[in-house]
């Protein structure tokens, strides 16, 4: 994929502790959040994703600030996700 940015939305809904929604990536199909959380001002959930036939896990970590959240992704067994991104809200 090389250094070319892209554009990820997440759709969160937050019911007390549980965290649940989607994240829609280029390819235009909505996943959904697997076990969220969210904890004070602490998020996490993860992400299967089907790489070309395999099965792949991505699980996010990150800090609610208010309008913004600082997200950290890590593959299963693989290095960090480009390192933590900043979602803004969208207005």
């Amino acid at each position: 994929m090389g250094d070319n940015p892209f554009t990820l939305t997440y759709a969160f809904k937050q019911d007390g502790e549980k965290l649940t929604g989607t994240v829609t990536g280029p390819q235009g199909d909505p996943l959904p959040l697997n076990d969220g959380k969210v904890v004070g001002d602490k998020v996490s959930f993860f992400v299967q994703v089907d790489m070309g036939g395999t099965p792949a896990k991505f699980t996010s970590t990150g800090t609610v600030k208010g309008d913004e959240i600082t997200l950290t992704t890590k593959s299963e067994g693989g290095p960090d996700f480009g390192g933590p991104m900043v979602l803004k809200r969208a207005k």
